[in-house]
């Protein structure tokens, strides 16, 4: 039998994940709400891989009470992902996936491009997602996966704040709003490399950013996570007292709709 792995959070990226590693004949013991990671650990004190697959606001509340056995094995795919995330809780040298597959509640899963993944257990992920038909493909050094968790931050950001100025589908944001959306890129790009606390090539950021706008012209535009994230990137601008007209302008039209404020 193969070394067992632990998925902290089942959601549809978690399944996903789960669904590989035991392709590849790996048990794989779940971690969901209510279950106690330090119990679990007494049993399971050393698995190959302990991959945390909660949302955004729920990633430092796990990694704080994370037992320091799995911190040494820790994996972590969330979109708004940074290095000082892990660093904050005495990660060193997590296995990162910058995940750019999508898997919607009974819908296949739909991959556009292959995911880059570093770390560790870099290796496993991507057999395990292959046994998916899930493209994905190493990368080589950090710095460059710190690109490219910059680059799936900006962009995730960008879709979806720039979706909450009402297109349908990317394709009305590059047509309909293009202006506005290269201005609230613009800002996250900023925000992204303030946060990074590193210097990034914010013109190669902003090209692929709507490079990959463009392949994704015929995808919903936003989500249902776009006012949260909003939150978010405002509250951490705030912190670093930045300025992001565009974003407040964003705050005060959803208010106006009844929607998130800060």
């Amino acid at each position: 039998m193969e070394a067992p792995i632990v998925i902290i959070g089942i959601g549809q990226l978690g399944g996903v994940f789960a669904r590989g590693f035991l392709r590849l004949g790996h048990p794989v013991v779940p971690i969901t709400r209510g279950v106690e990671m330090g119990e679990v650990e007494q049993e399971l004190p050393e698995p190959i891989l302990a991959l945390v697959a909660v949302g955004e606001d729920d990633l430092h509340p796990v990694l704080e009470n994370m037992p320091p056995s799995w911190k040494r094995c820790v994996g972590l795919l969330q979109n708004e992902l940074l290095p000082r995330d892990w660093e904050t809780h005495a990660i060193s040298d997590p296995t990162v996936a910058v995940v750019w597959f999508e898997k919607k509640h009974r819908q296949p899963v739909k991959a556009p491009i292959p995911s880059p993944v570093y770390g560790p257990q870099a290796e496993l992920i991507v057999r395990a997602l292959d046994t998916l038909e899930i493209p994905a493909r190493l990368l080589t050094s950090a710095e460059a996966l710190h690109y490219e968790l910059a680059l799936k931050y900006a962009y995730i950001l960008t879709m979806n704040l720039a979706g909450l100025l009402g297109g349908e589908r990317i394709a009305d944001l590059l047509d309909r709003h293009a202006d506005t959306t290269e201005a609230i890129a613009n800002e996250v790009v900023e925000l992204v490399e303030r946060l990074a606390r590193e210097t990034l090539p914010r013109e190669d950021l902003l090209h692929e950013v709507f490079a990959h706008l463009e392949k994704a012209r015929a995808l919903k535009a936003g989500g249902r996570s776009a006012p949260q994230r909003l939150r978010r990137a405002l509250a951490r601008a705030d912190r670093l007292r930045l300025e992001v007209p565009h974003l407040r302008r964003l705050q005060a039209h959803l208010g106006d709709l009844g929607g998130v404020t800060q």
